[in-house]
This record gives C-alpha cells, sequence and structure tokens, in this order.
C-alpha cells in the first residue's frame, strides 16, 4: 500500500462525512446515544474540522512531503485513545496511517462507535487496510505505542510501554491573555475557545490571565451564546454543584447563568468554570506561560487566533511533539 493509495481512500471518507448517508446518520445519532457529551453539535463540528483540516488533498500532501514515510512497514503501533471530545484521537490515527505502519487501537470507551465504523467503512472500500489497522482491547506485541489519558493512566502507561519507543500524553489544558482592548467579535470567540465540546478539550481554555481593574461585562455577555448549555442534565449538574462549592466557602465569583468566574491561580478548571488571575507585566508573564508543560495552546492576541484553539492543523503536534517525526524513526 503507498502514499495514493491511502490518500485515495481518506479523501473518499471525507466526501462520505460530508455526503453524511443515513448509515453515517444513524452511526452518529448512537455516539449521541453512548455518550451525552458527544451532542450532535459538537460531533458535527469535530467531523469538520477534520474535512477542513486533516482530510484536505493539498493540505494532506504537503504535509506528508516533509517526512520520509515507508510504504510497506511491518512494525505495528499500539494506539491508546482519549474520549473527552469526538474523535480527538483521529490525528494520532491518521499519523501512523500515514507512516506506513500498521496500527492497533484501543478505543476510548466513551468514543468507540465512530471510529470503528470509520475503520469498518475503510476496509469496505479498499480491503488491504483490513490487514494494517486492528482493535484490541490489551495492546501487547506492538514495537512501539502512543497511549493519551490522564496524569494517573499516563504513569501506568509509562510503566507498561517504558521498554519500547513511545509517546505518553497526560492531561493539559489551555489558556488565553487578555488585554482588555479585545473587540466584542474577539471576545465571542473567545468563547467559543472556552466552551466548545463543553470545554473538556486540552484545546479548550479553563483559565484567563487579565490585567488589573479588568472588567469582565463584555466577556460574560459573549458566554451567553451557550446558556442552552443548562439543558443538558449533566452539564447543569456540575454548574450546580461547583456553584455550591464557591458559595460554601464564600467565594466570590461572576456568571451568566451558565458558566462561573472564579479567581484561582489553577490553570485547570471544571466542566462548567473558568479561572482567572491578574498579571500585571505581560513582558513577565509570556515566558511563565510559554515553558509551562501543562498548558497545550496559548490563545490571544499575539499568540493563538482567538477562536481557532479548536482548529488545529496537520503539523499542530499534540504537547509539541512531532508525531510523524517519532513515527519517521522508529
Amino acid at each position: 500500500m503507498n502514499n495514493e493509495q491511502r490518500i485515495k481512500i481518506l479523501l473518499k471518507l471525507r466526501n462520505y462525512f460530508q455526503e453524511n448517508p443515513k448509515e453515517w446518520q444513524d452511526i452518529k445519532q448512537e455516539a449521541t446515544y453512548r455518550n451525552a457529551w458527544f451532542t450532535n453539535d459538537f460531533i458535527e463540528l469535530a467531523l469538520e474540522n477534520i474535512c477542513n483540516y486533516f482530510l484536505d488533498e493539498d493540505k494532506l500532501k504537503a504535509w506528508i512531503s516533509n517526512y520520509k514515510v515507508a510504504n510497506n512497514s511491518h512494525k505495528t503501533v499500539g494506539l491508546v485513545m482519549a474520549g473527552n471530545i469526538p474523535l480527538v484521537g483521529f490525528h494520532d490515527f491518521l499519523c501512523v496511517l500515514m507512516s506506513g505502519h500498521n496500527v492497533a487501537i484501543k478505543p476510548s470507551s466513551k468514543d468507540e462507535i465512530l471510529i470503528k465504523h470509520i475503520v469498518q467503512k475503510m476496509n469496505e472500500w479498499d480491503k488491504d487496510f483490513s490487514t494494517i489497522i486492528l482493535f484490541a482491547q490489551i495492546l501487547k506485541g506492538c514495537d512501539a505505542y502512543i497511549a493519551t489519558g490522564s496524569n494517573n493512566s499516563s504513569r501506568y502507561f509509562e510503566f507498561y510501554f517504558s521498554k519500547y519507543p513511545h509517546i505518553i500524553r497526560r492531561n493539559r489544558t489551555s489558556v488565553a491573555v487578555l488585554t482588555g482592548n479585545e473587540s466584542n467579535d474577539e471576545l465571542n470567540f473567545l468563547a467559543k475557545d472556552i466552551q466548545l465540546y463543553f470545554g473538556q478539550g486540552c484545546r479548550n481554555v479553563t483559565h484567563l490571565y487579565v490585567p488589573k481593574e479588568y472588567d469582565f461585562t463584555a466577556l460574560i455577555n459573549a458566554l451567553k451564546q451557550f446558556d442552552y448549555f443548562t439543558d443538558l442534565h449533566k452539564y447543569k449538574h456540575n454548574y450546580d454543584y461547583q456553584l455550591a462549592m464557591l458559595m460554601m466557602n464564600n467565594k466570590f465569583y461572576m456568571t451568566d447563568g451558565s458558566v462561573l468566574l472564579s479567581e484561582n491561580d489553577a490553570i485547570f478548571s471544571a466542566i462548567s468554570q473558568v479561572h482567572y488571575s491578574y498579571y500585571e507585566n505581560l513582558a513577565e508573564l509570556k515566558p511563565k506561560i510559554e515553558n509551562n508543560d501543562d498548558i497545550q495552546c496559548i490563545v490571544g492576541n499575539g499568540f493563538i487566533e482567538f477562536g481557532k484553539a479548536q482548529q488545529p492543523s496537520l503539523s499542530d503536534y499534540a504537547d509539541g511533539v512531532d508525531t510523524m517525526k517519532f513515527l519517521e524513526n522508529l
């Protein structure tokens, strides 16, 4: 199997997503039924980004031209996928596929419906794929591993995969730096960076760095576009719990009724909550956050553009580790 063959099927997959046949609609509905966090809107958003940024023919060819890939590798890469947002492991899957290696996938129980159907369709379109892609509940005997999970599970991965070439990913999150001069449009985009996928992705903004005397009014108004989140029981339960904790601890907070803003130096925050802290000198803040290994993305003027946090390109590798270079060197 060569790159042309792989790209041909990936482009067919893109058309399948965009044509949206009844079969695919039913699979997406089943994924929503199995995981209430995977709403139809957010599954469609994930697929739109995959089609636009990962499965565009010109972008695929330009990206892969930067690497030396094998046409018929006999190595197998074990892939442990996360399940926090729909198809979050697709980029890793794409990297292993395009590198020429075989792939053994252990999907998250929260997100196995979509990826299993995708592989099924690829096998239908080209039977050669059935020899290079397999699923497994326990990954053993692989030549290398790429595993994504929580801080706890990452320690487990480090222990079991330490003897093999590996990439182990743990919890990460994203932050935004505000100056107080942002336009209403920019704040509306920032609200998306915060709340898309209910804020559960590592590229979601969970902490704001703001100057002294920052006026939160415009941002709170921008966040109101996601007031409908409280219609989802799981989200509303999180909001009510976090609100109760703030009130019981006599903590100052601000809210639009669906998301809580509270002063806290921690960059990680719970679902329905965003932390903020004040800075005095942007020049001093910048190296501090750029060198923080817990931060995936920094959003703001001079950083990632507002509204683009959840639109990574093919070369925007998680944790800054070039996955294709890792695979190329196996």
